[in-house]
């Protein structure tokens, strides 16, 4: 007797058992090949997701002892400064009177290391030429010269006329006036002349002194007697010069505008014109010679504007007429610069040959001598002295290292709640790294190295796992050791700066040549902001370019050795720790990788479902915030044990007949398909996949029932009256998905196989299917430890339907003249 029902029976009888079975749809679907339109067009016609209580994970609880390690080790570490401190120390209150047991004369170090920085710092920049310069502003003042000759040139002579015809106010005045001005003074040459031709003294000088424009009377009085005593052709070409002197000059005011506008930085004043021709040329010499004697003493950077001024008045006063002075300072003013920069080496030389001749500051005190008397506050030398003596009472700080360790304590309780807010995932391995790499920053001071290894812990927080917990982590660190250790607050503060800003970006980064791009504006951070913090109470100027620059410098050169020595450590520690960044995620997730290479060519059915599955996951991943890198590689890898039997998987099998129908035994059948997941850790195993990868290989899986071989099984026990069919034997071992991600990868593997078999449906009838499927997979309880909330199954359900309609778009149907006419042309 025949006791299997044929496959168009078993999957009606499942029809009707749905609503009890809770995966028994998407294993249908994903184990039996022919007739599958018949399980989806029954789940299309099943009712929206319902209002089912959210179901969340319980969080899991650290040993205590773990915290505690943490808090001792790390304030035994940081705490150094209590082991060993002076009860007695600089400030305090001396309890007795204390002498020297003995003569002793000591360097008192601290004190003369701040002189010598002083020294350094205080030290006057050496100067030198820049020639070229020098050689570019004397050409400039040629230059401006000769635009001053070309306008004068354009005026024509000046004096136009001899002294004794006209004075040289009455012609300077007779070029400036305006034409209505001009006209005026010839009308009243003229009127004198027809009313009193005998009389070349009408106008008075008394009359002329009431006069209201005394230059016109003046100019008028001039050309009157000039015409009285000359011949007509001489005053006519008398005239005919002011004429031409005032065409000139009009002329040339217009271009000294000009001039003045395109040389907006110099100024050309109209008193130019006015000189004489004579004064002009001594002035043009008195200034080439004045400006080459100024730019050969040499103009210091930073000289006031006014005191430049000074100076070149003083040069020129020897060289220029006195009339051309104003004029001529303002010219040469605007023209010089400092001609002299500052010559680092010879500066820093000398910088620490002051340094060096400063002379250790040393402290004596006589056998018996009184230290420091009783009541007194204790200083820098007495100290010196009294830690020399072994008075100053060091001891272990009880007080002060309690204080610190609960001090510690704080910062830890900071960091778990931001770890329980924005990554409450952390493994026992993780709490260990993040251990090590905080004793490295203490250590690190304990060997007396200025520049912390911040950048670089900020570098592989914030890239391992996110980078709030490596803000965190670097602004703890900076104040615990800022707080517990003697440090230089300036090399501390910087390289927390370059931390915090590695460790907020090295989350974005996505490749090795982006994060090399990181660790260049890491050192340039920490170099600004050293320089910035000795730049403010810095007095001396000089200063900041030859010492405090210098160590800005290898400050920066700091930080980006620290990033340098994060991105070649960061592989070792990924493999160490098991750990998955975007870039390891990303390489991992290269189609070229042997075994996804091997997956294409020994299941190519598996690795198109696992690419289509790739493309749910991922959308849904990116529409709820989770890590899209990780679920794409994880993705790619949670069906690879299927290569230990493709066959035995309806896409692998191309038409062929089917594995399972010639085994007709359905536990075989059902230990082939669970062994797809155990066959997939040992090779994820093997080929040494990361932890965070091989959970998707049990987890998109989980607990479901391999629903289609088990009520086979139970149908033929039914017939056969053969004891009842254990349900276990027929579920995959777990766990459950553990995570938001691989629960994703779970729906859209479930939902996978129904929405490549939709054809011509609606929006609406593919969303209540894939509805009906994750309803199944919630009421299984394969999502509690997820983290997937009631609500975000809305959301996946919609963005499974979006990328379905995507990949799905209808195309052009080509007629077929004309596929037959060109059968090259590609679709």
């Amino acid at each position: 007797m025949h006791l299997r029902r044929t496959p168009e029976q078993l999957r009606a009888w499942l029809s009707f058992r749905v609503s009890n079975s809770s995966n028994q749809t998407v294993d249908a679907i994903h184990h039996v090949s022919t007739g599958s339109k018949t399980l989806v067009d029954e789940a299309m016609h099943s009712q929206p997701l319902p209002g089912l209580p959210t179901k969340r994970r319980k969080p899991k609880s650290r040993p205590p002892v773990m915290w505690l390690v943490a808090v001792v080790s790390l304030t035994s570490a940081m705490g150094n400064r209590f082991y060993n401190q002076p009860k007695l120390d600089v400030g305090t209150i001396a309890p007795q009177t204390l002498r020297a047991p003995s003569p002793v004369s000591i360097e008192d170090t601290k004190t003369t290391e701040e002189k010598r920085k002083a020294a350094r710092t205080g030290a006057v920049p050496v100067l030198m030429f820049d020639h070229s310069l020098t050689q570019d502003l004397i050409q400039a003042i040629e230059q401006s010269l000769e635009r001053v000759e070309e306008l004068r040139q354009m005026c024509g002579p000046y004096p136009f006329a001899e002294a004794t015809i006209l004075s040289e106010a009455t012609q300077r005045y007779l070029r400036q006036i305006t034409e209505p001005e001009w006209q005026e003074i010839l009308a009243q040459v003229d009127s004198l002349q027809s009313t009193q031709p005998a009389a070349p003294t009408l106008v008075l000088p008394d009359q002329a002194v009431q006069a209201p424009n005394l230059p016109l009377t003046q100019a008028v009085k001039e050309l009157q007697r000039y015409r009285q005593l000359s011949s007509p052709q001489a005053f006519s070409d008398l005239i005919e010069s002011i004429s031409l002197a005032r065409q000139g000059y009009v002329v040339a005011l217009r271009q000294l505008s000009e001039l003045q506008r395109a040389e907006s930085g110099r100024r050309y004043d109209a008193s130019l014109l006015e000189l004489s021709d004579q004064d002009w040329q001594e002035t043009r010499k008195g200034i080439i010679q004045a400006s080459k004697l100024i730019l050969t003493q040499g103009i210091p950077p930073g000289l006031p504007s006014n005191i430049l001024m000074e100076a070149v008045r003083l040069q020129l006063s020897s060289f220029v007429p006195q009339k051309a002075e104003p004029v001529a300072v303002p010219l040469l003013t605007n023209i010089l610069q400092p001609n002299l920069k500052e010559d680092k080496e010879e500066t820093k030389r000398r910088a620490e040959q002051a340094a060096q001749a400063v002379d250790p500051v040393m402290v004596s005190a006589q056998q018996g001598e009184v230290i420091v008397y009783a009541g007194e506050q204790i200083n820098q030398a007495d100290f010196v002295l009294l830690d020399h003596f072994k008075l100053s009472r060091r001891e272990i700080n009880s007080h002060g290292l309690i204080g610190f360790g609960i001090f510690v304590s704080g910062g830890l309780v900071i960091f778990w709640l931001v770890e329980r807010r924005v990554h409450p995932r952390l493994r026992r391995r993780d709490h260990i790294l993040l251990w090590l790499l905080a004793l490295s920053t203490p250590l690190l001071v304990i060997l007396n190295i200025s520049y912390t290894d911040l950048p670089a812990i900020g570098l592989l927080v914030g890239s391992f796992y996110s980078p709030a917990l490596g803000v965190t982590v670097v602004s703890l660190l900076t104040g615990l050791v800022g707080f517990g250790m003697k440090v230089s607050w300036d090399y501390l503060l910087a390289g927390s700066a370059a931390g915090l800003l590695g460790s907020w970006m090295a989350g974005r980064m996505r490749s090795r040549e982006e994060l090399a791009w990181l660790g260049g504006f890491v050192g340039l951070t920490q170099g600004g902001v050293y320089l910035l913090l000795n730049l403010v109470p810095s007095a001396a100027v000089g200063a900041v370019w030859y010492t405090v620059l210098q160590e800005a410098v290898i400050s920066s050169l700091a930080g980006l050795s620290w990033t340098v020595v994060a991105l070649g450590i960061s592989p070792y520690l990924e493999r160490l720790f098991d750990l998955v960044t975007p870039i390891r995620l990303a390489e991992l997730a290269n189609p070229n990788r042997p075994l996804l290479k091997k997956l294409a060519t020994e299941a190519p059915g598996t690795f198109q479902h696992t690419l289509f599955v790739a493309s749910l996951a991922e959308a849904a991943a990116r529409e709820l915030h989770c890590n899209v890198e990780l679920v794409r590689a994880g993705t790619l890898y949670h069906d690879i044990g299927k290569m230990h039997d493709p066959l035995g998987f309806i896409e692998n099998q191309m038409g062929s007949p089917n594995k399972h129908d010639e085994i007709n035994d359905a536990w075989k059948s059902a230990e082939i398909i669970k062994k797809h997941v155990s066959e997939g850790l040992v090779m994820a195993r093997k080929h040494q996949l990361p932890q965070a990868i091989r959970d998707f290989i049990p987890e998109h899986q989980g607990t479901l029932l391999i629903s289609y071989f088990y009520f086979q099984a139970k149908q033929k026990a039914e017939q056969e009256g053969g004891s009842p069919v254990d349900e276990k034997d027929f579920r995959y071992d777990g766990p459950v998905p553990q995570s938001r991600e691989t629960g994703i990868v779970m729906l859209a593997d479930a939902c996978e196989a129904a929405l490549r078999s939709l054809k011509d449906v609606t929006t609406e009838t593919a969303v209540g299917m894939i509805h009906k499927i994750l309803k199944a997979r919630w009421q299984d309880n394969q999502l509690v430890d997820s983290g997937i909330t009631r609500e975000e199954l809305s959301t996946i359900a919609e963005v499974f339907v979006r990328v379905w309609q995507q990949c799905n778009h209808k195309r052009i149907a080509y007629p077929k003249a004309a596929l037959n006419d060109q059968p090259s042309v590609n679709s």
